[in-house]
């Protein structure tokens, strides 16, 4: 038997409607940005760029490397999320005719250049990055932003949460900045979170990340494009109280059969996951049973009828899908996606 590789199985055709979908909420005149950061999520930016290009607007990326392999695949509109923070860095990204966000002073540079387009960010609430409204009045009056196109934009906290106050109170300051300014501007605040909660609040442009790979908890549309697995190399059986694992941190209450599954924290698969957190064999429910190790996961199969060595053990899916694997353990589902390990195989499937 050749070595066995835990894979990650990839729906490209899950991601497009995903896209579909979160497009049909909004008005037609709306722009789609999809963020492609952090390796579009773990998903890989090439591929995914080429197969939506057909379907977005453009394209949101934090790290000036990564937006520059984006430009290889499209010519359509890749906004640098954090903006540049060097006259070095400015360049490439003129040179790639990228646009940029400024968020501090810092940055005010970029408008020393017209041809360059501008995001200009308004801390409404998040308070991690950003301008304060009444700096962003000033800044009008400083560089005459009255005679610029540029897009005034901010980041919601809380929108996945649709009852929490803070929504609010960003788009009740993000309205009364919008409306005291005198400006060609366009306005763009919405996440993913906005689109599926508030979607008479996404303005010109949308700034969607999660929801391209299904990574929301509750909405039953948008669907998990990976599929994370690996195979059983080992099962044996366990007697009453003998323990498992570093530490032998659990215990066998009875007489049990346990799987040993090719796959641990090398891979990506966190060592703080939960016992009795879900995985699927041979489409039967079992559970983690015991500390995950650097290249081993341990299972409680015995309840898990025909199980052999070399069968298939999901770890996560569309149906037993990542985001709920991360809730149990207090984990996000934007971890488990953009922590796979490149000795993962990566396989695509409707490219």
């Amino acid at each position: 038997m050749r070595e066995p590789s835990a894979e990650l199985i990839i729906d490209i055709d899950i991601i497009r409607n995903n896209i579909i979908y979160l497009k049909s909420l909004l008005k037609t005149d709306t722009k789609f940005m999809a963020i492609l950061k952090a390796n579009a999520y773990g998903h890989g930016l090439d591929i995914i760029t080429k197969s939506i290009d057909d379907l977005v607007d453009g394209y949101g990326l934090v790290r000036l490397e990564e937006a520059t392999i984006v430009r290889k695949y499209t010519s359509k509109k890749i906004l640098l999320m954090q903006g540049v923070y060097s006259k070095d860095d400015f360049k490439i990204a003129y040179d790639n005719k990228f646009d940029l966000v400024v968020h501090n002073k810092n940055q005010l540079f970029a408008f020393e250049n017209s041809d360059i387009n501008i995001w200009l960010k308004v801390n409404t609430g998040m308070n991690r990055l950003g301008f304060l409204p009444e700096e962003i009045t000033s800044l009008h009056k400083l560089y005459d932003l009255n005679k610029r196109k540029y897009v005034l934009m901010s980041h919601l906290a809380c929108s996945d949460n649709p009852k929490d106050q803070l929504n609010d109170k960003q788009f009740k300051l993000f309205d009364q900045l919008t409306n005291s300014l005198e400006a060609n501007f366009e306005k763009s605040i919405g996440n993913t979170g906005c689109i599926l909660n508030f979607p008479d609040q996404c303005f010109d442009w949308v700034r969607s990340g999660i929801g391209l790979y299904g990574g929301v908890l509750g909405n039953k549309k948008l669907k998990s494009a990976m599929t994370f697995r690996s195979k059983i190399i080992e099962i044996r059986n366990i007697k009453q109280n003998d323990r498992v694992g570093y530490n032998g941190r659990v215990i066998a209450k009875k007489d049990m059969k346990i799987a040993i599954v090719y796959a641990g924290y090398a891979d990506g698969f966190p060592q703080s996951i939960k016992d009795t957190s879900k995985v699927v064999i041979n489409d039967q429910v079992a559970q983690i049973f015991g500390q995950v190790s650097m290249d081993l996961i341990s299972i409680d199969v015995t309840n898990i009828s025909n199980c052999n060595i070399g069968d298939w053990c999901i770890l996560w899916n569309e149906k037993n899908t990542h985001t709920k694997i991360a809730k149990d353990s207090n984990l996000i589902s934007y971890e488990l996606m953009t922590r796979i390990t490149p000795r993962v195989k990566v396989v695509y499937e409707n490219l």
